[in-house]
C-alpha cells in the first residue's frame, strides 16, 4: 500500500493502532488527544471488526480497562492529555510492574503553552518514572510508523509503551503512507497470576527485574530508526533534537543543510552510545526539546558543563516555559529564521466567550444574583466551558483547579466555615471525578451546595457524549443525597425567579443538595 493519505497527527496515530491489530481504544475526551478515540468511531474498518470505541468514565478507568485487554492478549490503545495521565497515574505506574500480555500502548498529548490546559507538564518524567520506553514522533509519518512499532515492541519486551505527542503535531496535518494491516492478537488470557497480583512479595520481585532489564531494552529501543545520528561539518556545536524539534531545526534551513552534527531522538530510554557519539562529534551541545528540560537536566549531570557546555532552556537559550517554535530554534541558532508572505489580520481577536445562547449564561444568572447576598460565600468551578464564568461579563466563579476539585475544595472551604460553599461541575466532569467528592460531603453531611451544569454533552472537547447522560438525580440519590434536596431547573431567563429561589432554599438546608441545571448544549441543538 504506497496511498498517501493526509492525516491530523492524532489521525495517524488512530490509523497506525487499527493497522497493528488493536482490538480496543479507551480513552477520555481531551484536547489535544480527542481526535484519535473519534477517528477510530467514524472508522469504517473499526465498526466491521468490533474494536472496542466507547468512551470512559475517566482516564484512570480507561488506562485499567486497556490493561484488562492486555491481559487477555489483545492489543489495546489508551488516549489521553497530559493532565488525564495524571489521572491514570496508578494504574499506568503500575503496569510497569505488572508488565503486559497484548501489546499496550499509552499516548499522552502534551500541551506546552497551555492552548486548553491548565499546566504544561512534560509526560515523559511519567515514563523515566516508570521506567517504560517512551515514543516521541516528529512528524505525523513517524507517529503512524512508532505507534505500530511500539505495539510489536510492547510484546516483546512485555511492558507498556507511552506514545508522547505534543499539540501542533496532534492538530497539524501531513501525508502519511500506511502500511498493510496487521491481524489481531486471538484471545489468550495470561496464566500466571504472579503477575499480575501485586503483593508486595510478587511487585518487588516484579520491580527489580523491570530494572534488570533496562540496558537490554534501552539497546532495543535506540535500535529503531528513528533514533539516529546525522554527521555535520562544523563541530563547533552538536545539536540533540527530540520529536518535532528535529521539524523545527529543518525549517532553519531551508534548502540547505544543517552543517552541525545533530542526534535525532524519537525513543527513550537515552541511549549512552550514542550520546557519546555526538559528544565526540562537538565542542558543546545545543538541547531541542518540547516541554520540559527533560534530556537537558539529565545530560547537564552526564556531561558537566566545564568538559561539555551544554545550552538549552536551562541556561536560557530557549524560553523556560511554553512551545518551542522554529523562531525560537532560529534565535537559539543565531539565524533569522526565513519570513513568509505576510498574512493579513482576518478577524479581530478577543477572549474566549461562552457561545450566544449558552444555557451556562442564564446558570450564572441566577448564580450571581443569590451570591450577591453572600459576599464571605465561595463558588468552585471545575474543568469545561463553564470555567469561561471566571471572566466579564460573569465573573461568578472562584477557582478552577483540576477535574473533581470543584466538590472536594467546596467541602474543605466549608469545613474551613465559608457560607455558602457552592460547587459548580458539569455533567461529564461530575461523572469523570466528582462522584467520590460527592460521597465525601454526603459521609459528613456537609454543608455543599452541588450545581451541576448538564448541558447533556461534553461540550468542550466537542460534544461526546457524557457517561451520566440520564443518570445524574440516581447517581446523587444512590450516593445518599436526600432526594427532596435533589433540585432539578431549567436554565432559561423566563425561569431566573424560581431557579433564585430554589437555590436560595438550599442554601438555607443545613446538608447536602444537589441542583441540576439541565438544558441541552446550545451547539448540540443546532447540530441536531
Amino acid at each position: 500500500m504506497d496511498t498517501k493519505t493526509l492525516f491530523l497527527g492524532d489521525e495517524a496515530v488512530a490509523q497506525g493502532a487499527m493497522d497493528a491489530g488493536i482490538s480496543g481504544v479507551y480513552a477520555y475526551p481531551g484536547t489535544p488527544s480527542t481526535e484519535i478515540m473519534e477517528y477510530v468511531q467514524a472508522a469504517p474498518e473499526a465498526g466491521a471488526r468490533g474494536v472496542h470505541r466507547q468512551w470512559s468514565a475517566n482516564e484512570k478507568t480507561a488506562m485499567e480497562e486497556a490493561l484488562g485487554m492486555s491481559y487477555a492478549g489483545k492489543r489495546a490503545l489508551v488516549c489521553m492529555k497530559h493532565v488525564g495521565l495524571n489521572v491514570a497515574a496508578d494504574a499506568f505506574i503500575n503496569s510497569a510492574i505488572t508488565g503486559v500480555n497484548g501489546g499496550l500502548v499509552v499516548v499522552a498529548a502534551d500541551d506546552p503553552s497551555m492552548h486548553s490546559s491548565q499546566n504544561e507538564q512534560d509526560s515523559r518524567f511519567y515514563g523515566k518514572f516508570a521506567a517504560v520506553p517512551v515514543c516521541e514522533p516528529c512528524s505525523q509519518q513517524e507517529a503512524y510508523d512508532m505507534v505500530r512499532a511500539a505495539f510489536d515492541f510492547s510484546e516483546k519486551i512485555r511492558l507498556p509503551v507511552l506514545l508522547r505527542i505534543t499539540t501542533r503535531l496532534a492538530h497539524s496535518r501531513a501525508d502519511v503512507v500506511p502500511a498493510p494491516a496487521r491481524a489481531e492478537n486471538p484471545l489468550n488470557p495470561s496464566s500466571d497470576p504472579r503477575q499480575w497480583v501485586l503483593l508486595p512479595a510478587h511487585a518487588r520481585r516484579n520491580w527489580a527485574a523491570l530494572l534488570a532489564r533496562m540496558p537490554e531494552i534501552t539497546a532495543l529501543g535506540d535500535a529503531f530508526p528513528w533514533n539516529r545520528f546525522i554527521p555535520g561539518t562544523n563541530r563547533q556545536m552538536g545539536i540533540l533534537a527530540a520529536g518535532i524539534a528535529f521539524n523545527y531545526l529543518n525549517e532553519c534551513f531551508p534548502g540547505g543543510t544543517c552543517p552541525f552534527p545533530i542526534l535525532k531522538l524519537g525513543q527513550y530510554p537515552l541511549s549512552s552510545a550514542r550520546l557519546a557519539t555526538l559528544q565526540a562529534a562537538c565542542d558543546s551541545l545545543l538541547i531541542l526539546e518540547d516541554g520540559a528540560p527533560f534530556i537537558e537536566e539529565q545530560l547537564v549531570g552526564l556531561f558537566p558543563n566545564p568538559v561539555m557546555p551544554i545550552r538549552g532552556r536551562l541556561d536560557g537559550t530557549l524560553p523556560r516555559t511554553g512551545e518551542l517554535t522554529p523562531e525560537n530554534v532560529a534565535a537559539a541558532l543565531g539565524r533569522a529564521r526565513p519570513e513568509g508572505p505576510a498574512v493579513p489580520p482576518l478577524v479581530t481577536p478577543r477572549p474566549p466567550a461562552l457561545c450566544r445562547g449558552c444555557p451556562h449564561s442564564d446558570t450564572y444568572a441566577f448564580l450571581k444574583e443569590v451570591m450577591s447576598d453572600f459576599p464571605a460565600g465561595r463558588v468552585f468551578s471545575d474543568i469545561g466551558c463553564y470555567t469561561l464564568g471566571a471572566l466579564p461579563p460573569y465573573e461568578a466563579i472562584h477557582s478552577c483547579v483540576d477535574m473533581g476539585a470543584s466538590i472536594t475544595m467546596a467541602k474543605g472551604a466549608s469545613d474551613a466555615g465559608v457560607r455558602p460553599a457552592i460547587a459548580v461541575i458539569g455533567d461529564s466532569t461530575f461523572a469523570h471525578s466528582g462522584i467520590t467528592g460527592l460521597l465525601d460531603a454526603v459521609a459528613e453531611s456537609s454543608p455543599v451546595k452541588l450545581l451541576i451544569l448538564d448541558n447533556e454533552i461534553t461540550g468542550m472537547t466537542g460534544g461526546q457524549e457524557s457517561l451520566a447522560f440520564g443518570r445524574l438525580e440516581s447517581i446523587a440519590a444512590g450516593i445518599g443525597v436526600d432526594p427532596a434536596h435533589i433540585r432539578v431547573v431549567t436554565p432559561l431567563a423566563k425561569h431566573h425567579a424560581e431557579n433564585v429561589r430554589i437555590l436560595r432554599e438550599e442554601i438555607a438546608w443545613p446538608g447536602v443538595s444537589v441542583i441540576i441545571a439541565r438544558r441541552a448544549c446550545i451547539q448540540m441543538r443546532r447540530k441536531g
